[in-house]
């Protein structure tokens, strides 16, 4: 059963309970507050599209529990694109014109999710905390998207930064021919404009049908120190491993989208050493209230591992829960966006996040992981 189904079961046992205990006809009359997702449950992209969604679920379900936004349950609807941009289309229409959710949530992909600000704005339906960091979705301003994460470019240029001052000076990129790899490619070159560089390599693979059995060659015989691989899920897994297959024994960098336990898992012996972005604390930081809370979330819901992509979700679903709450009666797609706009100084939990018409940027916290050989993300 998928978590947002658990939902469901848990919003129907809790809808049971009141009406033993009477005064559930008012109770049962609450209509549930709908919220769409077009996301990719399965394709290249599944593994931590599972662990995202299952953190915001974690919890939508204590929300619900706790008797929902106004007397009304968040009922999610999910829709499974396949990670394939088309699909997310037509997924947000079905969501938007014959579901009528009041919010699209927590989408994944750059060129997914650029390609909905169109439909939304034809509709003035907002959608909350999207899994990409792409420039495009910030400058300028979609005045219908909210993000939560900081920006790809904002992790590429602190990784690159990061290897400079480690004395590393001959580092190429490997990216994604689509969207999100130029958002992140330009990301890199500002980085290494800034700091009076050169990239070794620029090397970009298909994202539909990837193939590294060129690449790889011609990347080891550059000798070089950083390799910073930007793409998506099994994509990515099978660059790294064709890298290591190739003999290339350069650090190899990736972004916070592969921040998940799957991701660790596909890589299996070739995860050790490889530096993974972040754009939220570790999620075993158990001074950080944010933390403490999805630990609480976890355990009480039988979660027994948690990784950084639960934390995305389960902040994404904070942000989308808050706004909600701030909304005025009857809640609907405008009350919600004018909330936003209006959500200043939100303590999320140890991070501060503020909204207004002219800024929907989010977060800019950013930092580096490493898989250890036990395959955990060490800070």
């Amino acid at each position: 059963m998928s978590p947002w189904k658990r939902i469901g079961v848990a919003c129907a046992a809790a809808a049971a309970a009141l009406l033993v205990m009477g005064g559930s006809a008012h109770a049962q009359a609450q209509p549930p507050i709908l919220i769409g997702q077009s996301v990719g449950i399965t394709g290249s992209a599944a593994a931590t599209v599972k662990e995202s969604m299952l953190g915001a679920s974690l919890y939508f379900k204590q929300v619900n529990a706790q008797g929902g936004i106004a007397g009304r349950p968040i009922e999610v609807i999910e829709m499974d694109d396949k990670f394939d941009p088309k699909l997310t289309m037509e997924n947000a229409r079905v969501l938007i014109e014959e579901k009528h959710v009041t919010a699209l949530f927590m989408p994944r992909g750059t060129p997914h999710t650029r390609d909905l600000i169109p439909l939304l704005d034809q509709h003035g339906v907002p959608l909350i905390g999207p899994s990409t960091g792409a420039m495009v979705l910030h400058d300028p301003v979609p005045k219908n998207i909210f993000h939560i994460r900081a920006p790809y470019q904002r992790e590429v240029e602190m990784a690159i930064d990061h290897m400079f001052r480690q004395g590393t000076n001959r580092i190429g990129v490997l990216h994604v021919d689509d969207a999100f790899g130029e958002d992140g490619l330009q990301g890199a070159l500002k980085a290494f404009k800034a700091r009076e560089m050169e990239a070794l390599f620029i090397e970009k693979y298909d994202r539909a049908k990837p193939d590294f059995s060129a690449i790889a060659p011609r990347i080891l015989s550059k000798s070089p120190q950083t390799v910073i691989v930007i793409g998506t899920g099994q994509a990515v897994v099978d660059g790294i491993v064709a890298l290591r297959k190739a003999g290339v024994g350069a650090q190899l960098v990736t972004l916070s989208n592969n921040a998940s336990s799957g991701f660790v898992k596909a890589l299996g012996h070739n995860a050790r050493g490889v530096i993974v972005t972040q754009v939220f604390p570790s999620e075993r930081s158990v001074a950080i209230p944010l933390m403490r809370e999805l630990s609480r979330a976890a355990k009480a819901q039988g979660v027994a591992q948690m990784s950084p992509a639960m934390v995305e979700g389960f902040a994404n679903a904070k942000v989308l829960v808050e706004g909600l709450r701030r909304s005025a009666t009857p809640i609907n797609r405008a009350q919600l966006r004018a909330a936003l706009n209006g959500m200043t100084k939100y303590d999320l939990g140890g991070l501060e996040i503020s909204y207004s018409p002219e800024d929907h940027t989010g977060l800019d916290y950013a930092e580096l992981s490493i898989i250890s050989s036990d395959g955990r993300f060490q800070r």
